[in-house]
């Protein structure tokens, strides 16, 4: 009878052991999948910000690929633009004087003016001191 209630004892003992032991590992388990709900949130974040920068990236090229577009043919114009001059210049005698005579000092100083960027580049020219000419006034009245 002693080994039977010494054999009850150890059982109930291995099985108080194992559901110890369960627990535990049921605490891991969730604490597993707490960290793994954590690290999709982390990876469906970056994948987000991967497809937007991929979708930026695209538009950006787009962008560029118009703008190239755009030059091309802004440099395919100035191209026939100064052919047409040359072109008249060469048939016409008083459009080659005309072409080769001296501006008037008006447009002189109008065309003495720096050139500007942007309005930023215009403000840091003028409050270093700089004044625009003013075209208003002709030389010699």
């Amino acid at each position: 009878m002693r080994i039977v209630i010494i054999l009850l004892l150890a059982a109930c003992a291995l099985a108080g052991l194992q559901t110890w032991r369960i627990s535990g590992l049921t605490e891991k388990a969730d604490q597993a999948q707490r960290i793994i709900g954590t690290l999709s949130a982390g990876i469906e974040s970056r994948d987000n910000a991967i497809n937007r920068m991929n979708d930026e990236a695209l538009r950006r090229e787009r962008q560029e690929q118009s703008l190239r577009a755009q030059l091309s043919q802004a440099g395919q114009r100035a191209r026939d633009r100064e052919y047409t001059i040359q072109r008249l210049l060469n048939e016409n005698q008083e459009m080659r004087d005309w072409y080769g005579a001296r501006l008037p000092d008006g447009i002189s100083r109008m065309h003495a003016r720096p050139a500007f960027a942007s309005a930023a580049d215009y403000l840091r020219w003028l409050s270093g001191g700089n004044q625009l000419p003013d075209t208003g006034k002709l030389t010699g009245h």
